[in-house]
């Protein structure tokens, strides 16, 4: 397709690997995922404009390409914690849609029974803890999950996600002194989109390459094309190895772009729309996947736009129930604060 081939024949070169070597199910799993989160945050979007969402509401459309990879290379009972720009991360690690979109809407039906909202889901059946609303307070609790795993001997590896305002936080580094020291579990994933909550990377950080910031606590780390989805499953491969071999936490920064503003109340005036439109020509993820199953003849427009009608029904059967779903009981303000204590 014309879309995105300069792009993605550079990231082909830079990658050095041969992508047409991935299997076609493969590709075709991430073209869907991909496209659910995408059509999932659109929708979203336009429940906000309705009313239908209230509160803050933080899309990931162009981010798509790093949830997927990363839980392409993640195993059972491996954590996924973040921040509160969070809606992807749960649809690829398994949660409903109906669930995720109901809770968008603050209904009883939601996978926090509407008390969460766009920030604050949860999920331990899909061992996602969050969705945070703090800036950066999921690292030291992603953290803390990797201390535990690393208590239990289990094996699992906690993929702690934040972003690059995050990465300038002091709890990030008290927690990487941490985990070092202890060798815990725990892949680091920075999701560098560039901007923050809306000032350009090198006007806030006196190193712009986030990957080296483990330097000081002898963490590696590495820096991937977050919009390229084969590229960011095989480095958090490597680096979930890393972890689980007992050689302690590593570093990801995934480098991204969003293409909304950084909520949906963001006009993003901070860059141009060319400059938008120029990474959505040449970089865009599900372009990019799109670009590799055609040229390797393994699904034409006419499937792709069948799984494209696929996803669309999955999206607009989740906004109706999201939209039908009962608003919680008032006592529902009392349940799940505490733990009960056994007798």
């Amino acid at each position: 397709m014309a879309r995105g081939q300069a792009g993605t024949a550079g990231r082909r070169k830079a990658n050095g690997a041969d992508k047409s070597a991935a299997k076609k199910e493969e590709l075709l799993e991430y073209y869907r995922q991909m496209l659910l989160i995408r059509r999932f945050e659109e929708r979203a979007g336009q429940l906000y404009g309705m009313g239908l969402i209230g509160g803050f509401c933080h899309l990931y459309i162009g981010q798509e390409a790093i949830a997927v990879g990363c839980e392409a290379a993640k195993r059972p009972g491996d954590q996924m914690i973040t921040g509160y720009r969070d809606h992807g991360h749960m649809l690829v690690c398994g949660m409903d849609p109906k669930e995720v979109m109901a809770e968008l809407t603050g209904r009883i039906g939601g996978s926090s029974k509407g008390k969460g909202g766009s920030m604050h889901m949860f999920s331990t059946e899909a061992a996602f803890y969050g969705g945070h609303g703090i800036v950066g307070a999921q690292v030291s609790l992603g953290t803390g999950l990797a201390f535990a795993n690393a208590y239990r001997g289990d094996g699992k590896v906690c993929f702690a996600y934040y972003g690059d305002g995050a990465a300038n936080q002091g709890q990030v580094y008290e927690s990487f002194n941490m985990a070092q020291v202890w060798k815990l579990p725990v892949v680091y994933c920075i999701e560098n989109n560039e901007y923050a909550m809306g000032t350009a990377i090198d006007r806030s950080s006196s190193e712009t390459k986030l990957h080296k910031r483990g330097i000081s606590f002898n963490i590696p780390g590495e820096e991937v094309d977050g919009m390229d989805v084969l590229a960011v499953k095989a480095a958090a491969e490597r680096a979930a190895e890393h972890c689980r071999s007992g050689k302690g936490p590593y570093i990801l920064e995934l480098k991204t772009y969003r293409y909304r503003g950084h909520s949906m109340s963001d006009p993003a005036k901070y860059r141009t729309r060319e400059e938008v439109d120029e990474v959505r020509k040449t970089r865009d993820p599900i372009d990019f996947v799109e670009d590799l199953l055609e040229k390797n003849g393994w699904a034409d427009e006419a499937a792709m736009k069948a799984i494209d009608a696929e996803v669309k029904r999955i999206v607009a059967d989740a906004a109706e129930f999201a939209r039908t779903s009962p608003e919680p009981d008032p006592s529902e303000l009392y349940t799940d604060v505490y733990t009960e204590s056994r007798a």
